[in-house]
Order: structure tokens, then C-alpha cells, then sequence
């Protein structure tokens, strides 16, 4: 089989298949793993299959960081609303990891089955078809690679199978775009995620040890009118949101801001005949909660689960490419319905400028209650359904 991006499903995916005894290549347009600005937030739910693998002993020697809960400031107030420490799991917190040391470790492990292969700088730019049945990809250096049974497309909201309307989208919209930056940090200031809400602004920490990554929401389409007014006016607004932190030495220039578009989307079918799509490929999520990487993994498991056995026996899986979308697409749904309301009720007001002046009574009663914190702290850190490894080992 073919898989189509080596992002955190792609990676999965082809550790899986190859673990089943599956000749599998996984081709990655990029050079290697590392970019700026992608997500870093491995969650409890992903530990999990990394246990179910027996990999997760070796995934917690990496270097990583330790998050059990998640703290937000409304008007100047900071609430806690979320605690993953009681979950009853193998790793009960969020380990901030680079995405790139993650895909590194998960390329290691798949490494030592030799039916997998890695192939950096092969960028897919075309579909092989062949009598109605997508049998392979063409690459931007010409060559055409053969897939056997399966093409598996895990490259991202801009996959290829998009950018070709190969399948029917359903887009749903969203009111911000994302400014992501770099800004420094001077030492630990406590284990767990810090967002910020006041009249008309909205932010992000993500604690990187050694710096902060941080998000600044802007209404969608706003991001060259909020550049034009310049460096400065940004400074001006993290620093409202954040008085405590020193931000000499960050934010000097419009250049060291990234912006990401955000979209949420999903297609009507994820497959037809020699094709399928997960991921972010399949369902493109909102940043909130920072699930996305985490429902990838959850998409790559079920996706072997499904398939890898009867691919191991030479059958044509075909017929079962439906069954992946018929498990996961509720969930998908289900939490992109969430996102959408927090992106209609929640952002999409404070971006407007309504007033805030004091946290809203379920964050309040969150705040006071460390018991109910738990509650998010099960959805956001093992989501709605886990899936549990059952793909056959070779």
C-alpha cells in the first residue's frame, strides 16, 4: 500500500500496516519532520495505543513536558476548567512534544519492520487510475508508485485528493484565522494550557519549555489589515492578556508572525475504489482543543483495525473502505458540531468586540468545583471514542 503524508496519521498508519507484515510506503513531500508552528500536544489518547504498541516506555524517555490541566483568563480573572490528572489511563496529561521529535519516534519504531519505507521529498501530484480504481500516485519527479491494494491519503487539509475534488466537501466555516508566534520565556510557570479572553481579544500559551509558542485569534480574513497596523499594536494586546510575561526579545517584526487559515470541513465520502482519506484530509478541524492531531492517531488505528487483516490475507478490501467512515464519522461530527458552536457563540462574539466582563457561570462553577473539572479533562484527553489496537502484528 501507498500512504499519502507522513504527518501524525500517516506515520501511525504506516506503522501499523507494516506491523501486520504489510508492504507499505509512506511518501512525505517534505525533507524531513520539522516545521514550525505545528501542533505539539500529544494526549492521553494516543498514549494509550503508544501502551497498546508497547512503545509508550520509549515514546516517555523523549523529551517532553507534562500538562494535567488548563487554566483560562476572563477579564483579568484567571479559572481553572480542566484537570486530566485523575483519568484512568496509562498517561494521565497532555505531553507537549515538537510534532516533529513525535513523528521522528514514530518513524523509529515503525523502522524496525522491514515491510516499511519512508520516502522524504516524494511529492504526490497526481492520481494513477486504472479502470475505475485509483491503483497508485504520480510524483512531482515523474515516477509513478504503485499501491497494490490501497491508496491511503493522510496529507493534511491540503491533500491532494482536495485539491483535485476526487471527493464531494462539505465546508462549515469559521469566524478567526490564527496568528502563531514565538515569544520568550524566562522559567516554568506551571503545568497547564493558559488561554486569555477580554473585549476583543483572544489568546493562546502552549508552554515549549525553553519559549512559548503562542496564538493570537484575529477574524477570518483580517490578517494583512491586523499586519498593517503594525508590530506594535500587537505587542499592545498580548501584552493586555498577559501583563505578567516579559515579551522583550519577541514580537519585533510582522515577519515572525505565521498565520494559519482556519477551516473546518469534512468530506461527504472519504473513499472510493483503491481510496481512502483520514485525518485532516477527511475532516479538517478547528484548532480548539488541540485535537486534532489526537483524532488522526484515533483514525489511523481504526483505519488497521479494519483493513489490515483482510489486506494480510489478499483480499480486495474495497467493500470495507465504507466501514472506516461509518466508525469514525459520527465522533467527527459530533466534535465539529462542538467546535462550530464555541466558534459561533464563544469567538466569533469576543471577536466582535462584544463586552466581557466577567467569566460565564459554567466556567465559574468549574473554577469552584475541582471535581467537574475532570469532566473536560476526559473529553479533551480521550475524546469521544478511543480506539483500541486490534490490527494483527506479523
Amino acid at each position: 500500500m501507498v500512504i499519502v503524508g507522513g504527518g501524525p496519521a500517516g506515520m501511525m498508519a504506516g506503522l501499523l500496516f507494516a506491523r501486520a507484515g504489510i508492504s507499505t510506503a509512506v511518501l512525505e513531500k517534505h525533507a524531513d519532520f520539522f516545521r514550525d508552528f505545528r501542533g505539539g500536544t500529544v494526549h492521553p489518547s494516543t498514549m494509550e495505543v503508544l501502551d497498546q504498541l508497547g512503545m509508550l516506555g520509549r515514546f516517555l524517555e523523549r523529551p517532553h513536558d507534562k500538562v494535567y490541566g488548563a487554566q483560562i483568563r476572563i477579564a483579568g480573572q484567571d479559572y481553572w476548567i480542566g484537570d486530566l490528572s485523575h483519568l484512568d489511563t496509562p498517561a494521565p496529561f497532555i505531553a507537549m512534544m515538537p510534532q516533529g521529535d513525535f513523528l521522528d519516534f514514530l518513524r523509529d519504531e515503525a523502522a524496525a519492520f522491514s515491510s516499511f519505507q519512508l520516502e522524504l521529498e516524494a511529492e504526490a501530484t497526481g492520481f494513477v487510475e486504472e479502470q475505475g480504481r485509483i491503483a497508485g500516485v504520480r510524483l512531482a519527479d515523474g515516477r509513478e508508485v504503485r499501491a497494490g491494494k490501497l491508496v491511503l491519503m493522510t496529507d493534511g487539509r491540503g491533500s491532494l485528493v482536495r485539491r483535485q475534488a476526487m471527493l464531494p466537501l462539505t465546508k462549515l466555516g469559521a469566524p478567526m484565522d490564527v496568528f502563531w508566534f514565538h515569544l520568550p520565556k524566562t522559567a516554568n510557570q506551571g503545568e497547564a494550557l493558559r488561554g486569555a479572553i477580554d473585549t476583543g481579544r483572544m489568546a493562546v500559551l502552549i508552554d515549549r519549555r525553553t519559549y512559548w509558542q503562542a496564538a493570537f485569534l484575529i477574524p477570518k480574513g483580517s490578517g494583512d489589515m491586523i499586519k498593517a497596523r503594525g508590530i506594535g499594536w500587537l505587542r499592545d494586546q498580548f501584552a493586555a492578556l498577559f501583563p505578567e510575561l516579559d515579551l522583550s526579545g519577541g514580537l519585533e517584526s510582522t515577519e515572525d508572525l505565521f498565520l494559519l487559515s482556519v477551516a473546518l470541513d469534512r468530506l461527504d465520502k472519504w473513499h472510493r475504489p483503491g481510496l481512502l482519506a483520514i485525518g485532516d484530509a477527511a475532516h479538517a478541524m478547528s484548532p480548539i482543543g488541540g485535537i486534532g492531531i489526537n483524532l488522526a492517531i484515533q483514525d489511523a488505528v481504526a483505519t488497521a483495525n479494519i483493513l489490515a487483516a483482510p489486506m494480510a490475507r489478499g483480499q480486495n478490501i474495497d467493500g470495507l473502505l465504507a466501514n472506516v467512515q461509518k466508525r469514525r464519522e459520527w465522533l467527527t461530527r459530533v466534535i465539529q458540531r462542538g467546535q462550530k458552536l464555541a466558534q459561533d457563540n464563544v469567538i466569533g462574539a469576543v471577536l466582535s468586540g462584544a463586552p466581557i466582563t466577567r467569566a460565564p457561570l459554567p466556567v465559574r462553577m468549574l473554577d469552584r468545583f475541582p471535581l467537574l473539572r475532570r469532566i473536560p479533562g476526559r473529553i479533551i484527553g480521550l475524546g469521544v471514542r478511543r480506539e483500541r489496537v486490534e490490527a494483527p502484528i506479523a
